[in-house]
């Protein structure tokens, strides 16, 4: 088949009557014109411009070749414009997955940054599609590739998944201020929180999967696990269960500050335990995430949790 440059150029010949005057509109030189049309008649196997002193003109063959060429370049323009609508949008829509606690409690501050930086360089803001799920769904909708970056609290990172740390967290264990733990005054030991029915979240959260993945750590302790009082699945449930005063809870610090500053919940100290988790980016392909706004969006993601 003829490329697509050789056609325009033939069509140009034929508007324009001088490869003289289709080289100036171009702005290259007449001997690169007369070359790429010299390779269209290689490529075609016949003589498609006749040149003369007064101007070039087409053949009787150049005319039915520039007939065809219309529908062809006309369907070729059509094509470039559907692919430019195509990336144009893939630029301004990002799906993203996120972890309970990192929705609620980072993204929005991450996405008011991302806005306000695209708003500033003059280009069109980017609208996120969300979907708030645990660390684990959060790992299989990015596996799928439903969404192309993911954001989760979880410590097992998934081998057929890129990911980058973005920060630490820290867990606290929390209680009712009428929970006995309230008025100790001795830290809580390892063995002792691994034993005691806590108010978890459900199976696949990235905050219960760190807790267990500590006390697995601990090697002896994670014999004494004891099963879970209640599991919730959502963070304010949790927080809600933990302040009746049925059980201690752990969860990030960032989910209980207001409950701490009002009262409603009070942090034990522990021993013997480091109750820290990595907040961490994944996506599917690639050394680094394929669409420039959700680059962007993990960038702004780490400089926020450096501070």
């Amino acid at each position: 088949m003829p490329d697509l440059a050789g056609l325009e150029l033939l069509v140009a010949v034929d508007e324009l009557g001088s490869l003289t005057r289709v080289a100036a509109r171009l702005g290259v030189s007449q001997q690169a014109v007369s070359s790429r049309i010299r390779s269209l008649e290689g490529q075609i196997g016949a003589t498609l411009i006749s040149r003369t002193p007064r101007g070039s003109t087409l053949t009787e063959t150049g005319s039915m070749i520039t007939g065809w060429a219309a529908d062809v370049l006309a369907a070729a323009g059509r094509m470039e414009a559907g692919i430019e609508s195509i990336r144009a949008h893939s630029l301004r829509q990002l799906d993203v997955a996120a972890s309970l606690t990192i929705t609620e409690y980072l993204l929005p501050r991450w996405l008011v940054t991302l806005r306000s930086r695209q708003e500033a360089a003059g280009q069109v803001p980017t609208r996120v599609g969300l979907s708030a799920v645990n660390s684990e769904a959060v790992i299989d909708l990015v596996r799928k590739g439903t969404v192309p970056l993911g954001f989760i609290e979880t410590p097992d990172i998934p081998s057929d998944l890129h990911a980058i740390t973005l920060g630490r967290d820290t867990l606290k264990v929390a209680v009712s201020p009428t929970h006995p733990w309230a008025r100790r005054r001795k830290p809580v030991t390892a063995r002792e929180l691994a034993g005691t029915p806590l108010i978890t979240r459900e199976e696949g959260s990235g905050t219960r999967k760190a807790l267990e993945y500590l006390f697995e750590e601990l090697g002896g302790v994670a014999g004494t696990i004891a099963s879970p009082c209640v599991e919730l699945s959502s963070t304010a449930a949790v927080r809600t269960a933990i302040a009746s005063g049925v059980a201690p809870g752990v969860l990030s610090s960032l989910a209980i500050s207001d409950d701490l500053a009002l009262r409603r919940l009070v942090t034990v100290e522990t021993t013997g335990i480091k109750l820290t988790r990595n907040l961490s980016a994944v996506w599917a392909d690639g050394p680094r995430p394929s669409q420039a706004p959700a680059q962007d969006l993990v960038a702004i993601a780490r400089r926020s949790l450096a501070h």
